[in-house]
């Protein structure tokens, strides 16, 4: 289904009151949020009895996170695995893995942790970027990406074919980090909670104040100095994550931009008139590695995709001309308001 939107501030106004109304009574929604994994984090649980623990687990969660993926600390599992050192990996880098291997497959590659190279290459990841990326730095940069190249062995350890090769679990750890979470706090005796990590979301049981569905809003991507939304809906028992090429970009010293997706196959940024895409799966590690691959992949490839998957719906923010265009799978679009 395709919508055209000229106008964002009626989605603004109703979505910010939305989302407000979930925080006002202090008795039955609390909130614990902070930072952690380079951005913030926010979670809203209604359950009348509190955890004392909930803090620190919390914390633990991520500590644990970036203990075994995170490429900006030097001692992490996946830092030691870039480095060619021989690892036993841990029960978070092997889920991530796993998972990043299934969506590797049914992208046919669009989807790819080992874009790493590329991604520093381009100034967009912990190390020291390209000068200049012409098409030869490219080709030796592609010889040293793949999936195919990278082997999880049973005893836990990775293998590469070219010890160059650089994994990046960045576009889907944001999401694991929220199933993590939702995880921990079921375990803990939560039922009704939403957690968000660097804007991914999952939804647990309902908001207890208002005795609804938490109600959740997507960004606009053609905000400007004010926040505005391109639609909210209801969110229960399911994951959404969002990827977009409207923010993050890099200028180098001729003045060309970059933005932050990458094509894994062509070793390329992407140029598309794709702003946002957003998905709805049953986990958020699910949802925010297929957000990142609508991202690289052709508009009408990625509807294909989505279309295939069971319990898999997106929403795409297109530019056409001056208007900005929404493309939704049906069950997506039965949701908005």
């Amino acid at each position: 289904m395709r919508l055209i939107i000229t106008d964002c501030k009626k989605f603004s106004i109703l979505a910010f009151a939305v989302i407000l109304s979930a925080c006002q009574n202090e008795v039955k929604v609390q909130r614990a949020q902070g930072d952690a994994l380079g951005t913030t984090y926010s979670i809203l649980y209604g359950d009348t009895k509190a955890n004392e623990s909930v803090l620190d687990s919390i914390d633990a969660v991520f500590l644990r996170i970036n203990q075994s993926m995170s490429t900006y600390w030097p001692n992490s599992i996946i830092s030691k695995i870039n480095r060619g050192e021989t690892v036993v990996t841990d029960i978070d880098f092997q889920n991530v893995f796993n998972a990043s291997q299934q969506v590797w497959k049914q992208t046919e590659g669009y989807f790819d942790p080992t874009v790493g190279a590329l991604v520093n290459a381009y100034g967009f990841g912990p190390e020291k970027p390209i000068a200049e990326m012409d098409s030869k730095a490219v080709d030796s940069l592609l010889d040293i990406t793949g999936l195919h190249r990278v082997s999880l062995l049973e005893n836990g350890t990775i293998t590469k074919e070219n010890k160059n090769i650089y994994v990046d679990f960045n576009a889907i750890a944001k999401g694991y980090a929220v199933d993590a979470l939702v995880q921990m706090l079921t375990s803990l005796g939560y039922q009704n909670f939403l957690v968000e990590v660097g804007g991914e979301l999952f939804a647990a049981g309902i908001n207890t104040e208002k005795e609804m569905p938490w109600r959740v809003a997507i960004d606009h991507p053609k905000q400007q100095n004010t926040r505005a939304f391109i639609a909210t809906l209801p969110l229960q028992n399911q994951g959404l994550a969002s990827s977009g090429n409207y923010r993050k970009f890099r200028t180098d010293g001729q003045g060309k931009k970059y933005v932050h997706t990458i094509n894994p196959i062509t070793g390329k940024t992407v140029q598309s008139n794709v702003l946002s895409a957003s998905v709805l799966a049953p986990s958020t590690m699910l949802a925010d590695a297929y957000a990142t691959a609508l991202m690289a992949m052709p508009f009408e490839k990625g509807k294909i995709l989505i279309n295939s998957l069971n319990n898999v719906e997106a929403m795409w923010v297109l530019a056409v001309k001056d208007s900005v265009v929404v493309e939704v799978t049906d069950k997506f679009e039965s949701n908005l308001q």
